[in-house]
Protein backbone atom coordinates (compact mmCIF):
# COMPACT_ATOMS: atom_id res chain seq x y z
CA UNK A 1 0.00 0.00 0.00
CA UNK A 2 1.16 3.56 -0.95
CA UNK A 3 0.59 6.53 1.11
CA UNK A 4 1.22 10.09 0.47
CA UNK A 5 2.31 12.05 3.78
CA UNK A 6 1.27 15.82 3.64
CA UNK A 7 3.11 17.45 6.92
CA UNK A 8 5.40 20.22 7.10
CA UNK A 9 7.40 19.30 10.27
CA UNK A 10 10.46 16.92 9.17
CA UNK A 11 11.45 15.60 12.52
CA UNK A 12 7.38 14.41 12.73
CA UNK A 13 6.97 13.56 9.22
CA UNK A 14 10.31 11.63 9.07
CA UNK A 15 9.38 9.52 12.37
CA UNK A 16 5.72 8.85 10.40
CA UNK A 17 7.42 7.79 7.57
CA UNK A 18 9.69 5.48 9.11
CA UNK A 19 7.07 3.52 11.60
CA UNK A 20 4.72 3.24 8.58
CA UNK A 21 7.43 1.78 5.94
CA UNK A 22 8.88 -0.39 9.20
CA UNK A 23 5.32 -2.05 8.49
CA UNK A 24 5.83 -2.46 5.19
CA UNK A 25 4.04 0.71 3.88
CA UNK A 26 5.71 2.64 0.86
CA UNK A 27 5.42 5.98 1.98
CA UNK A 28 5.72 9.54 -0.21
CA UNK A 29 6.37 12.69 1.89
CA UNK A 30 5.61 16.07 0.58
CA UNK A 31 6.33 19.36 2.76
CA UNK A 32 4.74 21.75 0.75
CA UNK A 33 0.55 22.42 -0.15
CA UNK A 34 1.26 23.29 -3.80
CA UNK A 35 3.36 20.22 -4.62
CA UNK A 36 1.39 17.98 -2.62
CA UNK A 37 -1.73 19.02 -4.50
CA UNK A 38 -0.38 18.58 -7.79
CA UNK A 39 1.72 15.08 -6.64
CA UNK A 40 -1.61 13.63 -5.21
CA UNK A 41 -3.72 14.52 -8.61
CA UNK A 42 -1.51 13.36 -10.78
CA UNK A 43 -0.22 10.27 -9.41
CA UNK A 44 -2.89 9.51 -6.48
CA UNK A 45 -1.88 7.31 -3.51
CA UNK A 46 -3.88 4.74 -1.58
CA UNK A 47 -4.36 6.64 1.41
CA UNK A 48 -2.86 10.64 1.86
CA UNK A 49 -2.27 11.73 5.74
CA UNK A 50 -2.45 15.50 4.97
CA UNK A 51 -1.66 18.26 7.83
CA UNK A 52 -3.86 21.47 7.88
CA UNK A 53 -1.42 24.31 8.40
CA UNK A 54 1.17 23.27 5.24
CA UNK A 55 3.30 26.58 3.31
CA UNK A 56 1.43 26.94 -0.06
CA UNK A 57 -2.22 25.53 -0.01
CA UNK A 58 -3.74 24.38 3.54
CA UNK A 59 -4.93 20.71 4.11
CA UNK A 60 -8.94 22.29 3.69
CA UNK A 61 -8.07 23.70 0.27
CA UNK A 62 -6.32 20.65 -0.74
CA UNK A 63 -8.45 18.06 0.20
CA UNK A 64 -10.82 20.60 -1.34
CA UNK A 65 -9.66 20.56 -4.83
CA UNK A 66 -8.90 16.84 -4.55
CA UNK A 67 -12.58 16.05 -3.88
CA UNK A 68 -13.49 18.76 -6.77
CA UNK A 69 -11.50 17.00 -9.32
CA UNK A 70 -13.30 13.76 -8.38
CA UNK A 71 -10.63 12.06 -6.44
CA UNK A 72 -12.09 9.45 -3.91
CA UNK A 73 -8.39 8.74 -2.34
CA UNK A 74 -8.90 8.21 1.36
CA UNK A 75 -8.06 10.85 3.88
CA UNK A 76 -6.85 11.45 7.01
CA UNK A 77 -6.00 15.02 7.83
CA UNK A 78 -3.78 15.95 10.89
CA UNK A 79 -3.88 19.08 12.86
CA UNK A 80 -2.26 20.32 15.98
CA UNK A 81 -6.10 21.99 16.37
CA UNK A 82 -8.75 20.38 18.49
CA UNK A 83 -11.26 22.76 18.06
CA UNK A 84 -14.51 21.11 16.97
CA UNK A 85 -14.96 23.18 14.40
CA UNK A 86 -11.73 22.36 12.79
CA UNK A 87 -12.62 18.81 13.07
CA UNK A 88 -15.87 19.58 11.00
CA UNK A 89 -14.50 21.99 8.50
CA UNK A 90 -11.83 19.18 7.71
CA UNK A 91 -14.62 16.42 7.19
CA UNK A 92 -17.03 19.00 5.48
CA UNK A 93 -13.92 19.50 2.81
CA UNK A 94 -13.95 15.78 2.18
CA UNK A 95 -11.74 14.11 4.60
CA UNK A 96 -12.67 10.32 5.47
CA UNK A 97 -11.11 10.75 9.01
CA UNK A 98 -9.41 13.40 11.44
CA UNK A 99 -6.53 13.49 13.99
CA UNK A 100 -5.53 15.64 16.76
CA UNK A 101 -1.69 16.07 17.40
CA UNK A 102 0.03 15.07 19.24
CA UNK A 103 -1.23 11.15 18.52
CA UNK A 104 0.30 7.67 19.01
CA UNK A 105 1.50 5.82 15.99
CA UNK A 106 -0.83 2.72 17.12
CA UNK A 107 -4.07 4.81 16.77
CA UNK A 108 -2.43 6.62 13.16
CA UNK A 109 -1.60 2.99 11.61
CA UNK A 110 -5.43 1.42 13.00
CA UNK A 111 -7.48 4.38 11.27
CA UNK A 112 -5.30 3.39 8.15
CA UNK A 113 -6.14 -0.19 8.56
CA UNK A 114 -9.64 0.71 9.15
CA UNK A 115 -9.82 3.36 5.94
CA UNK A 116 -8.11 -0.23 3.90
CA UNK A 117 -11.07 -2.29 5.43
CA UNK A 118 -13.41 0.16 4.41
CA UNK A 119 -12.01 0.30 1.00
CA UNK A 120 -11.73 -3.59 0.84
CA UNK A 121 -15.69 -3.38 0.84
CA UNK A 122 -16.22 -1.29 -2.43
CA UNK A 123 -12.95 -3.12 -4.07
CA UNK A 124 -12.73 -6.68 -2.69
CA UNK A 125 -9.08 -6.49 -1.71
CA UNK A 126 -8.07 -9.65 -3.28
CA UNK A 127 -6.53 -9.71 -6.58
CA UNK A 128 -5.34 -12.24 -8.64
CA UNK A 129 -2.94 -13.03 -11.33
CA UNK A 130 -1.59 -16.39 -12.60
CA UNK A 131 -1.92 -18.72 -10.09
CA UNK A 132 -1.39 -16.30 -7.01
CA UNK A 133 -3.69 -14.89 -5.09
CA UNK A 134 -2.91 -11.44 -2.99
CA UNK A 135 -5.00 -9.89 -0.45
CA UNK A 136 -3.95 -6.15 0.23
CA UNK A 137 -6.03 -5.98 3.38
CA UNK A 138 -4.66 -8.83 5.07
CA UNK A 139 -1.26 -8.60 3.15
CA UNK A 140 -0.62 -12.08 2.58
CA UNK A 141 0.01 -14.05 -0.68
CA UNK A 142 -1.01 -17.40 -2.05
CA UNK A 143 0.40 -19.49 -4.50
CA UNK A 144 -0.72 -23.35 -5.84
CA UNK A 145 1.38 -24.49 -2.48
CA UNK A 146 0.19 -22.54 -0.76
CA UNK A 147 1.50 -19.50 1.31
CA UNK A 148 4.32 -17.35 -0.22
CA UNK A 149 6.34 -15.64 2.71
CA UNK A 150 7.27 -12.04 1.37
CA UNK A 151 9.14 -9.47 3.19
CA UNK A 152 7.35 -5.95 2.96
CA UNK A 153 9.67 -4.58 0.54
CA UNK A 154 9.05 -7.72 -1.98
CA UNK A 155 5.37 -7.59 -0.82
CA UNK A 156 5.27 -3.83 -1.77
CA UNK A 157 7.30 -4.59 -5.05
CA UNK A 158 4.24 -7.34 -5.78
CA UNK A 159 1.69 -4.63 -5.44
CA UNK A 160 3.45 -1.99 -7.49
CA UNK A 161 3.85 -4.34 -10.47
CA UNK A 162 0.51 -5.52 -9.96
CA UNK A 163 -1.16 -1.71 -10.03
CA UNK A 164 0.44 -2.17 -13.51
CA UNK A 165 -0.18 -5.36 -14.92
CA UNK A 166 0.22 -6.16 -18.25
CA UNK A 167 2.18 -2.81 -18.63
CA UNK A 168 6.13 -1.89 -18.17
CA UNK A 169 7.10 0.31 -14.71
CA UNK A 170 10.00 2.27 -14.79
CA UNK A 171 13.16 1.06 -12.29
CA UNK A 172 13.08 4.73 -11.12
CA UNK A 173 8.91 4.50 -10.47
CA UNK A 174 9.69 1.09 -8.52
CA UNK A 175 12.39 2.98 -6.26
CA UNK A 176 9.85 6.03 -5.58
CA UNK A 177 7.06 3.84 -4.25
CA UNK A 178 9.14 1.35 -2.13
CA UNK A 179 11.38 3.85 -0.92
CA UNK A 180 9.30 7.61 -1.61
CA UNK A 181 10.52 9.85 -3.94
CA UNK A 182 13.86 11.42 -3.64
CA UNK A 183 15.66 9.05 -1.25
CA UNK A 184 18.89 7.69 -1.80
CA UNK A 185 18.93 3.89 -2.68
CA UNK A 186 21.61 1.85 -4.07
CA UNK A 187 21.61 1.47 -8.20
CA UNK A 188 21.13 -2.52 -7.81
CA UNK A 189 18.32 -2.25 -5.22
CA UNK A 190 15.21 -2.64 -7.20
CA UNK A 191 17.45 -5.26 -9.65
CA UNK A 192 18.23 -7.35 -6.61
CA UNK A 193 14.25 -7.22 -5.55
CA UNK A 194 13.19 -8.34 -8.62
CA UNK A 195 15.66 -11.01 -8.17
CA UNK A 196 14.40 -12.54 -5.42
CA UNK A 197 10.83 -11.83 -6.14
CA UNK A 198 10.88 -13.86 -9.49
CA UNK A 199 12.44 -16.98 -7.41
CA UNK A 200 9.31 -17.07 -5.30
CA UNK A 201 6.79 -16.60 -8.13
CA UNK A 202 8.42 -19.45 -10.05
CA UNK A 203 6.05 -22.00 -11.21
CA UNK A 204 2.89 -19.86 -9.71
CA UNK A 205 2.42 -18.87 -13.50
CA UNK A 206 3.56 -15.37 -12.99
CA UNK A 207 6.32 -14.43 -14.56
CA UNK A 208 8.47 -10.64 -14.02
CA UNK A 209 9.72 -10.11 -17.86
CA UNK A 210 12.75 -7.20 -18.20
CA UNK A 211 12.03 -5.36 -20.67
CA UNK A 212 15.73 -3.77 -21.20
CA UNK A 213 15.92 -0.22 -20.80
CA UNK A 214 12.41 0.58 -20.34
CA UNK A 215 11.61 -1.22 -16.64
CA UNK A 216 10.09 -4.10 -15.55
CA UNK A 217 6.57 -5.81 -16.85
CA UNK A 218 4.42 -8.31 -14.23
CA UNK A 219 2.36 -10.36 -16.38
CA UNK A 220 0.99 -14.26 -16.91
CA UNK A 221 3.38 -16.95 -18.55
CA UNK A 222 2.18 -18.49 -21.45
CA UNK A 223 1.04 -22.30 -21.64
Amino acid sequence: MRIVLVEDNESLAQGIANALRDQGYAVDWLADGDEAYRFLASEGGDIAIIDINLPGRNGIEIVRALRKQGSGIPIIMLTARSDLSDRVTGLDAGADDYLVKPFDMAELTARIRALSRRRADIQTGIREIGQIQFNQTARTVIGPAGPIDLPRRELALLECLMDHSGRIVSKERIADTLYGIGSEVEANAVELLISRLRRKLANTGVSIRTARGLGYLLDDTPA
